[in-house]
């Protein structure tokens, strides 16, 4: 790796050191272009261990502002963020931690009008976003676009992290991947949210390090990935376990006529 500057090789050495990434490996991230929306619980934690793996483009993408009762999980923020963008502030920690890498910050919300410009150039969509209408609109445009989709999510004391690659052109013969929307086919009445049920702080930078790890993954190929399936943990408990997806047959983003 004699063309490697030595910082380079410092700063990466625990990946380049591993088998599954390696030089290889590390090449692919610094050339992924990945899209976080919501920097919240999930996506904060999410954004700065993807910055530290040397991601090298990363698109935030969150419309809401720093508040104080974010501060009790969403760790990437301080006191004195209150009030401003939670978009530019977590790209500039994220810029700190790694100044080598290209950060861009968008402080919209995403939504039809403008999924495909602001996930249509990325190689892979993480979804910490924090309700149902901006999951379904994430995961149809991710679908549309043939984007792979990793989706976090807490609640109280529970996570859980999916992957799904609804829109991936497929082998003849191979079942196509299950999308969001057939793990959740309408939007719960009753949905818990952290602002009125609660939730551990420490759950979401369990389940966002966990989105940040499977993009790890699913970007340099080491290990298998969740696509199809989907994990629970029970924080209380400290038990997991997986789940694998089908795809619904009626469900109105990933139907494929046969």
């Amino acid at each position: 790796m004699s063309h490697l500057s030595n910082d380079y090789v410092e700063r990466y050495s625990r990946h380049l050191l591993l088998k599954e990434i390696g030089g290889p490996g590390q090449k692919k991230l610094a050339a992924a272009r990945i899209a976080l929306v919501g920097a919240g619980g999930l996506g904060a934690p999410a954004l700065l261990y993807l910055a530290a793996a040397g991601i090298g483009f990363i698109r935030v993408i969150d419309p809401d502002r720093v508040s104080l009762s974010n501060l009790q999980r969403q760790v990437i923020y301080r006191t004195a963020d209150i009030g401003a963008e939670k978009a530019q502030i977590s790209a500039e920690a994220a810029r700190a931690l790694n100044p080598t890498l290209m950060i861009e910050a968008h402080a919209s919300a995403l939504d039809d009008s403008n999924a495909a410009d602001l996930l249509g150039d990325c190689d892979l969509v993480l979804d910490g976003s924090d309700t149902f209408a901006t999951r379904h609109v994430v995961n149809a445009a991710a679908h549309r676009l043939g984007k792979i989709l990793v989706s976090g999510a807490v609640g109280r004391w529970d996570g859980q992290i999916a992957t799904f690659a609804s829109g991936r052109a497929l082998p003849r013969g191979e079942e196509r991947s299950p999308c969001y929307q057939c793990l959740v086919p309408e939007i719960p009445e009753e949905a818990e949210f952290c602002a009125r049920d609660g939730v551990v702080g420490a759950l979401t930078g369990v389940i966002g390090t966990l989105m940040a790890l499977e993009a790890i993954k699913l970007v340099t190929g080491a290990g298998e990935s969740l696509i199809g399936r989907v994990m629970f943990l029970n924080a209380l408990s400290m038990e997991t376990h997986i789940a694998r997806l089908r795809p619904d047959p009626e469900c109105p983003v990933c139907l494929t006529p046969d």
